[in-house]
C-alpha cells in the first residue's frame, strides 16, 4: 500500500512538473532571443577552429606524420594539433584584414 501511494506521488509530481515546464513554454514562445555577440564569436572561432583541425589531421594523417599526443605547456598536457587549430583560428581573421589592406589599396 505504500508502495503504491509513493507510485501514485511520483506520478503526481511528474505530471505537476510537465505542466509547469509546459505552461512555462507556451508563456515564453512568441519572446525570441537575440544571442550575444560574444556567443556568435564564440560560435564562430569554435567552428573555424574545428575545420582547422580536421584538415590539420588530415593532412597529418596523409602525410604520415608522427605527431605527440600530448605536449606540456605550463603543467597542462594538450594536443599540440587542437593548439595550432585554435591558435590558427584566432590569428585567421589578423592576416585576412592585414592581406586586404596590403593587395587592395
Amino acid at each position: 500500500m505504500v508502495v503504491g501511494l509513493l507510485l501514485i506521488f511520483l506520478v503526481l509530481i511528474g505530471l505537476s512538473l510537465w505542466l509547469r515546464v509546459r505552461h512555462y513554454r507556451d508563456s515564453v514562445a512568441g519572446v525570441e532571443t537575440k544571442p550575444s555577440p560574444v556567443a556568435l564569436a564564440v560560435q564562430e572561432l569554435v567552428a573555424t577552429a574545428g575545420g582547422v583541425y580536421l584538415a590539420i589531421v588530415a593532412l597529418t594523417s596523409f602525410l604520415k606524420l608522427d605527431m605527440p599526443d600530448k605536449v606540456t605547456l605550463m603543467a597542462v598536457g594538450v594536443d599540440p594539433l587542437a593548439v595550432t587549430a585554435i591558435v590558427l583560428a584566432i590569428v585567421q581573421p589578423v592576416f585576412t584584414r592585414l592581406a586586404y589592406k596590403i593587395f587592395h589599396r
